[in-house]
């Protein structure tokens, strides 16, 4: 329902998402937000001292890998003035190299020059699910420091099942309509039946389209095929920028190729070590704490509709959006779409996180609440639920929360396997987050019922021989929350924690001069900070 999201910028700039379901069906899916406040550490009771520790590959190339490694890009327009496309095959299944291929969209835009060129900088928004194509020719490709852009070729590949890159498809627009308004706070066991059956069909749906494919979309062997990228780009070693859940995929790369880190940087890190549960617990934590920063500004502006009859606190503020969602759950409201959907209890969650991600948003959230609540328009939130389910005004969703869901069930085992483990959990999410806690804890069931046993477990990462890599936190980061950068960046052999104070999803780009001028520092010199550096 909730996922890990993906870092989301130019939107609000890049994107973000967690790991249970769609929205809220995709809300729970995203990160998990901590609820606790403390951050994991190396004691021999944390998680990360009970995970085992994912192993480096062979430096040597397998013989049954050859081809894949020794293939050339073939380079094309694409249709976007000023960068080519190509397509790059790796082996859908690792293990039987000669089974069959999967074929990987790749987009370029060479450095510009002048001066001396750095190879290729590879970069990923986040999701899983997230297009890294169109990120990069979106944003990153424009956007970031023209002494960067000048200096590299910028370098995106959508990971096998997104995208263009042979994506997972699950349900049409219709279907996915009607599965992004199931309600997620089920009130008996009627609802809690709908809501089962509502993702036991998500998960027939992905399964029936790519039965194979969703065997074979882990993490592991996304971070495997950045490094046939790699190789085939020229590079000896891989230079590379991950957003949230794109820091999964860059830590992982490390720990698999250790010799093969040049400079990396991991902006809204996630905490390997940690189990499904715990993550979505964690995140749940994180959205409140984003929640309690926009209603401390909400309730200082006169238009703010949460400040109800003289309510001024955050926690006042609080219980009036919950009581708004319970009104939505009884009667749901117009929002004048040419579909007929009208505003449920779930949407308005979904768009209220999706506005969590970036305080840029909070005024759009403000206004959008303030027609919800004193007009009965539900329109505006209803368009912060689209965006963040990538639905176009045509009802079509792009295929980000299937491949979400499909990275996430296989990643990892399910977060509760029956509606009884979730009831059980209920009390626990609630004391995370009074306004999310229930929502996020009931998306957090859909990977129960997926059709692919999961591959994946809880690891710690070392990458022990690696390069410097920069781990970046955000203090009051809502998706990511700031002790998994810490424990991240602890585990790393060679990890550089460098902290963002402030609020929001990740921290480059986002306005810090301190950050964007440590990490520019870092890509273009290859002098990372000092640990424990902190901006703000």
């Amino acid at each position: 329902m909730y996922t890990r999201r993906t870092h989301r910028r130019s939107r609000t700039m890049f994107s973000a998402r967690s790991r249970t379901g769609a929205a809220i069906l995709a809300l729970a899916a995203l990160v998990v937000s901590a609820c606790s406040s403390g951050s994991s550490t190396s004691s021999a009771s944390s998680p990360a001292a009970r995970a085992a520790t994912l192993a480096a590959l062979p430096q040597s190339t397998p013989s049954a890998l050859a081809p894949y490694y020794g293939q050339k890009l073939g380079w094309r327009s694409c249709g976007v003035p000023g960068f080519e496309c190509a397509t790059l095959r790796a082996p859908l299944d690792y293990a039987k190299a000669d089974a069959g291929d999967v074929r990987l969209a790749v987009a370029r835009k060479k450095a510009t020059g002048p001066g001396r060129k750095l190879g290729s900088l590879l970069v990923n928004p986040g999701g899983p699910g997230g297009s890294a194509v169109d990120y990069l020719q979106a944003y990153a490709g424009i956007g970031y420091p023209q002494q960067v852009r000048a200096q590299y070729d910028m370098v995106a590949v959508d990971p096998r099942g997104v995208a263009r890159s042979e994506p997972v498809e699950c349900l049409d627009g219709q279907e996915m309509d009607r599965y992004t308004q199931t309600d997620v706070t089920p009130d008996d066991q009627r609802e809690v039946n709908r809501l089962v059956k509502a993702y036991k069909g998500f998960a027939e749906g992905c399964g029936a389209d790519a039965p194979e494919l969703l065997r074979h979309v882990s993490t592991v062997e996304v971070a495997r095929d950045m490094d046939i990228l790699r190789a085939a780009l020229g590079d000896q070693k891989l230079t590379y920028v991950g957003a949230s859940y794109g820091t999964s995929l860059g830590a992982t790369y490390a720990g698999l190729f250790p010799q093969r880190v040049g400079r990396l940087v991991l902006d809204g890190a996630i905490d390997p070590t940690l189990p499904s549960r715990r993550l979505n617990l964690d995140q749940t934590t994180g959205f409140e704490t984003a929640f309690k920063a926009f209603a401390k500004d909400c309730v200082r502006q006169r238009d703010c509709p949460l400040r109800g009859k003289g309510a001024t606190t955050p926690a006042q503020a609080g219980l009036n959006l919950t009581a708004f969602f319970e009104r939505l759950d009884a009667k749901p409201l117009p929002t004048g779409d040419a579909s007929g959907r009208r505003l449920t209890e779930s949407l308005a969650l979904t768009g209220v996180i999706a506005a969590m991600y970036d305080e840029a948003a909070w005024e759009q959230l403000r206004e959008a609440l303030n027609a919800a609540m004193q007009q009965n328009d539900g329109a505006g939130l209803l368009a912060l639920s689209d965006s963040y389910y990538e639905r176009d005004a045509n009802g079509r969703y792009s295929n980000l929360m299937y491949a979400n869901a499909a990275v996430n069930c296989l990643d990892l085992p399910a977060s509760f396997d029956t509606p009884e483990e979730v009831r059980k959990a209920l009390p626990t999410f609630r004391k995370a987050s009074a306004v999310f806690g229930e929502a996020l804890a009931w998306s957090a069931l859909n990977c129960a019922y997926w059709p692919v046993a999961p591959t994946g477990e809880p690891r710690r990462i070392e990458a022990k021989g690696a390069a410097p890599i920069v781990v970046v936190g955000t203090t009051r980061d809502p998706a990511t929350p700031y002790h998994w950068a810490r424990s991240l960046a602890r585990q790393l052999s060679s990890g550089r924690l460098l902290t963002y104070e402030g609020d929001g999803h990740t921290a480059y780009g986002r306005g810090s001069e301190c950050i964007d001028r440590t990490i520019i520092t870092y890509l273009l010199r290859g002098t990372p900070p000092t640990d424990g550096k902190r901006c703000s």
